[in-house]
């Protein structure tokens, strides 16, 4: 007689400082598919876990920001190798969370891992392409350079569950911002593994850390906390973009002004982004005699 077996029920916990703590709130939520199956339990992160993934990005910027600009770029890639590596698992999961078939899913794993290298491929001709040096009148030198923002607060695409979330977060990184990433409530998983692939790689802790749970809830706590310099609010549902605008505001910090509606996150992607979380610093230096 053949017995039943049940399979176990898996809870995944949130990244935070390259790590994977429970949420401090104790809660977890059930992820399903589109058609209602059971796929996992995911952690409900609450504010107090936004503060603790804001200490850590805060943490990790200095050492991301001074990093050379050809290190990120070789930390990403090696992130898009291990992308590449777990592929198939990628593919089961964003076919499962988004209810797409198996060819659908697979070419949207393959555009986010090639979106992921595009990013990365950026990331030492940033000064170049978006610095300058300016003509002055006068016997100085006067020059332009791209320095990152610091710490950004992403609500990631409720509906792409993959290369949406790769489209809004490979570009803070590669600018040498950190992160601190919610992201979509009801298709979590794409974001959980990714979260693995970046503890298992070179990216160091807190330079990306990724919250599960609702964007209406830790959306606020993300635009309101002052240790965060900017916010996108593309997972926010666009009637609580003007809210989560005005307590920016309270600290003064960067919102990107997004689509209303989610964009076709398949199309090919431009400098706006990086240009996004850019800060341009302008030095003057005296020439010699």
């Amino acid at each position: 007689m053949s017995e039943t077996r049940l399979s176990v029920a898996k809870t995944y916990k949130l990244y935070i400082g390259g790590k994977f703590p429970r949420s401090e709130s104790g809660r977890v939520y059930p992820v399903t598919d589109p058609k209602g199956k059971f796929l996992a339990n995911a952690a409900h992160a609450s504010r107090k876990d936004v503060r603790d993934a804001v200490v850590a990005a805060r943490k990790a910027f200095g050492g991301w920001s001074s990093a050379t600009a050809y290190n990120r770029g070789q930390v990403l890639y090696r992130v898009a190798e291990m992308l590449e590596g777990r592929r198939e698992q990628f593919i089961s999961e964003v076919g499962a969370s988004e209810g797409v078939t198996a060819k659908k899913a697979q070419s949207l794993v393959d555009a986010s891992i090639d979106r992921w290298v595009w990013y990365a491929g950026w990331t030492d001709k940033i000064a170049t392409v978006l610095g300058a040096a300016n003509p002055v009148a006068g016997p100085y030198f006067s020059f332009t350079v791209p320095e990152p923002t610091g710490v950004v607060g992403v609500l990631a695409p409720q509906r792409s569950s993959l290369l949406g979330l790769v489209s809004v977060l490979a570009p803070v990184l590669a600018t040498g911002s950190t992160a601190v990433v919610v992201s979509s409530a009801d298709r979590p998983l794409p974001a959980i593994t990714l979260s693995e692939v970046l503890a298992t790689s070179d990216l160091p802790g807190g330079v990306a850390n990724i919250l599960t749970g609702r964007a209406a809830e830790l959306g606020p706590w993300l635009a309101s906390h002052g240790d965060v310099n900017a916010l996108d609010p593309t997972g926010a549902a666009p009637a609580d973009r003007a809210d989560l605008a005005r307590e920016a505001a309270g600290t003064v910090k960067r919102v990107l002004t997004v689509p209303e509606a989610e964009p076709d996150w398949t199309t090919a992607p431009d400098l706006s982004r990086l240009r996004r979380y850019l800060e341009a610093k302008t030095v003057w230096h005296p020439t010699g005699v």
